[in-house]
């Protein structure tokens, strides 16, 4: 099966100012990653803050370009496609974002929200846009009466499950989920984690899920990458890698979370 976005040797190269006479530095975010999702499938990405994963995202969602390497979107080049290409990239790519209270316009309420991606798509009509919205919160739990609310007016939770409302508005083959809990309350962490996966069962959907926290990577993953100083330098299935892990790092991952040794 052709995976729906395929990472092929990516390199993503910062120069920064720093050392004698200011010369450049140069920081290698990502380097030399090679990486893809299908649809049906989770793969989690852990690593330290700092390690590339965030940037990493960024590549697989487009707003990233990568200083080499290919993107590829249904086995075809990202970069070579023209204007509808990209736009049928960015339809089929759903992202949710670590910080909902910053990730959504404070002044747009929520039906506003839900019904923007499909208005600047031109999908369907006002009334059409106006359903699917509502349709919207019910599959991620809200009623309909939040969709006149604006979002602080919704508590974290709430309003992350909007963001993942969001990014399911255009029925998108994958979901990039950059530390989607790590702002929410203990207690709504498991409520979100049980939605993403519960909505990657029922739509079929590819996800990768990235995170500092091993123990919620394992949680929802099928498949583990662990990346150190932008790299891939695990993968595996969870079993694999939580049973029988090969690299030190990832020893030192689990042995943060010592209670994931146990069978």
């Amino acid at each position: 099966m052709t995976p729906i976005i395929e990472l092929q040797d990516i390199h993503v190269h910062h120069k920064i100012r720093g050392g004698k006479l200011f010369s450049p530095r140069l920081i290698k975010a990502v380097n030399g990653v090679n990486f893809s999702v299908s649809r049906g499938e989770t793969v989690g990405i852990v690593g330290e803050s700092g390690c590339g994963k965030s940037t990493l995202a960024s590549v697989l969602v487009g707003l990233q370009e990568p200083t080499s390497g290919q993107v590829l979107f249904a086995g075809k080049p990202v970069s070579k496609r023209n204007a509808a290409g990209r736009k049928e990239f960015g339809r089929a790519v759903g992202v949710v974002f670590q910080d909902p209270a910053t990730a959504l316009n404070p002044r747009m309420s929520i039906m506003d929200t839900l019904t923007d991606p499909l208005r600047v798509h031109g999908i369907g009509n006002a009334s059409s846009r106006r359903t699917r919205a509502l349709e919207l919160l019910s599959v991620v739990g809200l009623p309909a009466s939040a969709a006149t609310a604006l979002p602080n007016q919704v508590s974290g939770g709430q309003r992350q499950r909007v963001a993942i409302a969001r990014a399911l508005a255009l029925e998108p083959e994958v979901i990039v989920a950059d530390e989607p809990t790590s702002a929410l309350d203990v207690s709504v962490r498991a409520q979100v984690l049980n939605l993403l996966t519960d909505l990657k069962d029922q739509l079929n959907l590819g996800m990768v899920f990235i995170s500092h926290d091993i123990q919620t990577v394992r949680y929802v993953s099928d498949r583990i990458c662990v990346m150190n100083s932008g790299q891939l330098v695990e993968e595996g299935n969870a079993a694999q890698v939580f049973d029988a892990p090969t690299n030190d790092y990832t020893r030192t991952l689990l042995g943060a979370a010592p209670s994931l040794l146990q069978r």
